[in-house]
């Protein structure tokens, strides 16, 4: 079968790690090739029809994923972990999860509890570490098969387009993490008007959030979508929302800020993000991270001076995932946010989208909305 195969190299790593996206995408560690059909037993053989690029993807490729976390993976691998499937003709959105039960081992103390989002032995038993997408031993969804347990295999719902239904993974981690901010503050403001962004907003009013959302949003487009989705403002900038609700103090060359939102939810992905969510937080109030921020600073005086608390949300349990897919009908408009569907064959330009990209590994004719 034809796959992207991520291949680690340090030095590159390194290179994009300073270069960032000026890196160039030829030189990624990231090549089309022809594996053999995976096989395993207990497991079901899944056609991939679209697959999605995910911020955490990025990350990797551009050096920019935390050290520390790097044991808990495996490569070279297919990556992909965002994946709509197809078995026996139904669509089926994939739960990328390898845990307790699907590397044969008897569950560990938070598999019992059913959080397998948080399972304790994703680096043992007869897989290799990592969850698909992330791991050497089963391809994730940017090639055109993978392997999946059958529990991990969860029906679209009827009338739901397939550029919608492949967003079922992002947005199970968008539910259980504003299932961290029960009881539902009065107001919330998120930062970062990307996919997780606008998956939050979307997801909190289908979930039945009735207090008021703002939002920041770096570009006109994205601002527009913000409303449209029911945001009740829309900030052009951290500084501008911060100055708009809290009080500004300075002594000599510093300042700092008194008041600001009940609720931040940082959603970019970003060290920038995460350190103004933590400004933007008020006085006992508290702060989501959604996106997936590496290595940065920050300054950590608003936990214990504003005693703001923080929570995060990486990814889901089977409940969370199957509420994601059940909300599929209600979201409406999630499908506008894909900046274009692109074979395999095409990963330069899909790793240059603006929106959402997904993959078609499959080959089928899908326009790319640019």
């Amino acid at each position: 079968m034809k796959a992207l195969l991520y291949t680690p190299s340090l030095p590159r790593f390194f290179a994009a790690r300073v270069l960032g996206k000026r890196f160039p995408k030829g030189l990624l560690p990231l090549s089309l090739t022809q594996l053999p059909l995976p096989e395993r037993q207990g497991f079901v053989r899944v056609r991939v029809r679209l697959s999605g690029v995910c911020g955490s993807d990025l990350a990797l490729l551009y050096g920019k994923s935390p050290p520390s976390i790097s044991p808990f993976f495996s490569f070279p691998a297919v990556l992909g972990h965002e994946i709509l499937g197809e078995v026996e003709g139904s669509l089926v959105a994939v739960n990328p999860l390898l845990t307790c039960a699907d590397r044969g081992l008897p569950p560990c103390p938070k598999c019992q509890e059913g959080e397998e989002g948080l399972c304790q032995n994703v680096a043992e038993g007869s897989l290799a570490p990592g969850m698909l997408g992330y791991n050497r031993d089963l391809p994730g969804g940017w090639g055109e098969w993978i392997l999946a347990r059958p529990e991990r295999l969860y029906p679209i719902p009827a009338h739901v387009p397939e550029e919608r239904a492949v967003l079922a993974e992002p947005l199970a981690v968008v539910v259980r993490g504003l299932k961290k901010l029960k009881p539902w503050p009065k107001e919330v403001l998120i930062l970062g008007m990307g996919t997780l962004g606008l998956l939050a907003l979307k997801a909190l009013r289908a979930l039945g959030f009735s207090g008021k959302v703002y939002a920041v949003a770096k570009y006109p487009h994205q601002a527009e979508r913000a409303l449209a989705f029911g945001a009740d403002g829309v900030y052009g900038s951290a500084k501008e929302a911060l100055l708009e609700r809290a009080k500004r103090y300075r002594h000599l060359l510093f300042e700092g800020y008194r008041g600001g939102y009940e609720a931040a939810l940082e959603a970019s992905g970003s060290g920038a993000g995460f350190r103004q969510a933590l400004t933007l937080a008020q006085e006992g109030g508290r702060v989501l991270l959604l996106g997936a921020p590496g290595l940065d600073w920050a300054d950590l005086s608003p936990f214990w001076f504003k005693e703001v608390g923080l929570v995060g949300s990486y990814t889901y349990s089977p409940e969370e995932f199957a509420q994601a897919v059940g909300l599929l009908p209600e979201l409406k408009g999630l499908e506008g946010l894909i900046g274009g569907t692109f074979p395999l064959e095409a990963w330069p330009q899909a790793l240059s989208a603006k929106g959402k990209a997904l993959f078609s590994p499959q080959g089928s004719n899908r326009p790319n909305v640019l």
